[in-house]
């Protein structure tokens, strides 16, 4: 792959990424968060409560030498089973006992990668694994699905090695508008919620192959 251009969005003008730091209840656990798509990351950058410009940082990213995990290239149920590692689809006790089952059969273990790719979990993705959870969800449209949120493919850097390999492009920086981009984003979360509501709804939706009849193979 070689040297590929990626976009963090944020409220900070100033950021430093650094190896072992970052909210382990993150998508992917703790790491630092990018994308190749400008546009995604200005509205990452104003997606939060707090009314204020964000700020898009660019980096260059060396990538040989360096072990990359791509969600996209496996299961669907192996990205759900990593986002289940970190992130509560529901509280529910049923939940909490399937999930660790989930995990279990249908997860891989990422500790040797030192970049991890795949899809983000925006707020529209939590309105599909809640129904998925409450089975009200068949697995042969999950993937439509999630298409549906317009997600966004995120890169996130876990190694220190690939903490090294990782450069920002300081002449680039970029300010965000809030008021235009928070709306867009908005706009989109909401528009894949409608989407997503009539896809479920819809006949193509079995209820057949469910949360918990994945444990049943």
């Amino acid at each position: 792959m070689g040297k590929i251009v990626l976009y963090h969005g944020t409220s900070d003008k100033i950021i430093t990424p650094t190896y072992g730091l970052g909210d382990s209840k993150h998508d992917y656990g703790r790491g630092f968060y990018l994308t190749e798509d400008f546009e995604l990351a200005k509205e990452w950058a104003v997606c939060r409560p707090e009314e204020k410009n964000g700020w898009v940082h660019k980096f260059e990213l060396d990538t040989d030498d360096l072990k990359i995990l791509d969600f996209q290239k496996l299961d669907i149920l192996a990205w759900l089973a990593e986002l289940m590692k970190h992130r509560d689809a529901s509280d529910s006790k049923r939940y909490q006992m399937l999930a660790g089952k989930f995990i279990e059969k249908y997860g891989v273990d990422t500790s040797e990668y030192d970049v991890i790719k795949g899809w983000r979990a925006n707020a529209s993705y939590f309105y599909i694994a809640k129904e998925f959870v409450r089975d009200n969800v068949d697995i042969d449209i999950l993937e439509e699905l999630l298409s549906l949120g317009g997600l966004g493919i995120q890169y996130c850097i876990k190694s220190e090695l690939a903490y090294l390999k990782l450069k920002e492009i300081d002449d680039d920086l970029s300010m965000v508008d809030y008021d235009e981009f928070n709306e867009k984003y908005n706009l989109r979360d909401a528009d894949a919620r409608r989407k997503m509501r009539e896809l479920v709804n819809s006949d193509n939706n079995k209820v057949t192959k469910v949360f918990s009849t994945l444990f049943e193979r």
